[in-house]
């Protein structure tokens, strides 16, 4: 029992030694025992040693890995061949931070070396530069050990600030992005943004791998963008970081119409201006116009892309019509509606007057007829009533009466062509003949048509009432010509 208590106690100091021995600054008195690459000679110059560098680099490598250093590896090779070597005197109890070595053509790794030597250590120094941060290695002479003798902090260059903010240009409530990803040697950015009244309205904070952000804006006007960046030794960026961004002012619209509201402008142009439209700061490209009726039907729409933006448009029915326009500027920014309420009416009294040849009764008496008509319309188009009267010259002497004439039709159109009939009086077409109440009909093809005038063709029928009067003796016809106006 005591003998296994000893060797338990023995082995405590053992490993307490081991670690001891660890923790403790190995002191290095000698130097070309462990030699991690022979060199031939005592002195060898700078460019044996970079030629010893090339020819074992797998080893370094595996030597640099070793240490914990692995990431300075190709660092160290890169810019070995392009070093200057600067020769120095070590002083005794200068210390390593590790070393490479070969033992039983090993590569192995010493860590937290002291030169113990008698005399200045005789060595080769350059240094490898990585994230800013310079790492002193020193290879002794005569033999290719290397070593990492210390690591200090570079003072890094203000970090340079780049802003960029797309589009230049937007609409309302159209989105930007902000992006400062190609700032450089920044920590930490910043972005004040500048409403257009001068006033800050939100400060955005990145980080390099967060470097963008997405915002918009509800007001028009120039806005501002002042960046700034901060290196991780806290020194801020002194170039210039700015970008500006405008946001369109969207149009206003303006509507008008020629009359308001439009009595008897059935089939007449109506004129639907919005040449009053503005924008403040660009100009109108187009306009749109939207007519319905009172059911909210669409009854007709016009796009119009060129200046003044006034729409004729002819109104076929009467009807209280709401008219709707949107016009947009020259970036493609849409104004609020504009809407106007029109009430149409139409024309439903019409003066006439008709004229041409007239035949009566059996001889068939030739004469001239002219009648004063008034036309309403009972459906605008379709039916009308219509009181007549005027006379008939003739052109026969006696016993032949110059007449007067008098009608009431009601008449019927189906396009150009129109018929009715109605009642009518005649007077004494000659000596011994009473006045006639007679029965009218008319047929009537119309030539031309506006809104306003309107030019027939009319043919008249008259046959006296009554059972005593034939038909054949009795009749009375004429062609005439009617301008409705």
């Amino acid at each position: 029992m005591r003998n296994k208590k000893i060797i338990v106690f023995l082995l405590c100091v053992m490993v307490l030694t081991i670690l001891s021995s660890y923790a403790e600054t190995k002191k290095l008195k000698r130097i070309g025992q462990y030699t991690f690459a022979r060199v031939k000679g005592r002195i060898p110059t700078a460019e044996v040693m970079k030629m010893l560098v090339d020819r074992y680099a797998g080893d370094i490598k595996y030597g640099f890995d070793l240490a914990g250093y692995g990431d300075l590896y190709l660092p160290f090779l890169d810019q070995l061949k392009a070093a200057s070597f600067e020769e120095k005197a070590l002083p005794v109890g200068d210390k390593l931070m590790w070393m490479l070595f070969r033992s039983q053509n090993r590569v192995k790794v010493v860590k937290d070396i002291e030169w113990a030597g008698k005399a200045p250590l005789e060595v080769f120094v350059f240094n490898v530069t990585k994230d800013y941060k310079k790492y002193e290695f020193v290879m002794p002479r005569p033999c290719g050990n290397i070593a990492l003798r210390s690591i200090t902090d570079m003072e890094l260059p203000p970090a340079v600030c780049a802003l960029s903010v797309t589009p230049a240009k937007i609409n309302l409530k159209d989105p930007i992005t902000i992006d400062m990803s190609g700032t450089q040697m920044a920590a930490s950015m910043e972005v004040d943004v500048i409403g257009p009244d001068g006033q800050k309205i939100v400060t955005h904070s990145f980080k390099p791998g967060d470097a963008a952000k997405r915002m918009s804006f509800d007001k028009p006007g120039v806005y501002a963008f002042k960046g700034r960046a901060v290196n991780p030794q806290g020194k801020a960026s002194t170039n210039p970081c700015e970008a500006k961004v405008v946001v369109n002012a969207p149009p206003t619209c303006s509507l008008t119409t020629s009359c308001l509201p439009c009595k008897d402008y059935v089939g007449r142009p109506v004129t639907i201006d919005a040449s009053a439209s503005s924008d403040p700061d660009g100009n109108i490209a187009k306009a749109d116009f939207e007519i319905t009726d009172e059911s909210g039907n669409v009854v007709d729409k016009f796009m119009d892309n060129q200046a003044p933006f006034v729409w004729d448009k002819i109104f076929d029915k009467p009807g209280i019509y709401t008219i709707s326009l949107v016009v947009t500027d020259d970036f493609g920014a849409v104004s609020e509606p504009c809407r106007l309420s029109l009430e149409v009416t139409q024309k439903r009294n019409f003066i006439s007057v008709e004229g041409g040849p007239f035949f009566a009764r059996g001889s068939h008496g030739p004469y001239l007829y002219a009648m004063l008509d008034w036309l309403y319309w009972i459906t605008p188009y379709k039916v009308d009533f219509t009181l007549a009267g005027g006379g008939a010259l003739a052109l026969k002497s006696d016993p032949w009466k110059s007449i007067f004439l008098a009608d009431a039709t009601l008449n019927y159109h189906a396009g150009p062509v129109y018929f009715g009939g109605g009642l009518g009086l005649t007077t004494e077409v000659k000596e011994g003949r009473d006045a006639d109440f007679e029965l009218v009909g008319k047929l009537g093809y119309d030539v031309f048509k506006t809104w306003s005038n309107t030019g027939s063709l009319v043919f008249t029928v008259r046959w006296p009432l009554g059972s005593e009067r034939s038909f054949s003796k009795n009749h009375k016809f004429a062609l005439g010509f009617r301008v409705l106006f």
